[in-house]
């Protein structure tokens, strides 16, 4: 049973911020320019993942599930086991960092996501990654 208890989130120092169950997920997403082709409607960025565990017992990362919308409002979702070919083990106080990346067709989207961790129990919760805004600099954003 996955149970979602979320005390903190926002944007701290350019990383995105979200914590479920004393798991601290940060992401910093960065546009990679020199593998981006705006000409071709192809757009690449980098993402940054920091896990921190603040709680009190040793939890796995077990899977990953990431939803990623462009500006035209497509959607991909990806599933899978662990990050990056890993499942990571994060004991009391331990952090496990990675980066990753995604192309997209539009020069701007947004991608949230969830990292299963089951704790040394047995017990599986998510622990939720915050939505994060990707922006190229051929995008120009209009408030109305």
């Amino acid at each position: 049973m996955s149970t979602l208890e979320t005390n903190e989130t926002g944007v701290t120092d350019g990383f995105y911020v979200e914590t479920t169950r004393s798991i601290k997920v940060m992401v910093e997403p960065q546009y990679l320019e020199d593998q981006s082709e705006p000409d071709e409607n192809h757009f690449v960025w980098a993402y940054h993942v920091r896990i921190e565990n603040h709680g009190n017992e040793t939890v796995q990362l077990m899977t990953r599930y990431w939803r990623i919308m462009d500006s035209q409002g497509g959607v991909q979702e990806v599933r899978g086991d662990g990050v990056v070919g890993e499942q990571p083990i994060l004991k009391p106080g331990d952090m496990y960092e990675y980066t990753s990346g995604t192309p997209l067709a539009t020069p701007s989207g947004i991608m949230n996501g969830s990292f299963q961790m089951q704790s040394k129990s047995g017990e599986l919760f998510d622990a939720i990654v915050p939505a994060f805004s990707l922006d190229s600099p051929h995008y120009a954003a209009s408030v109305h």
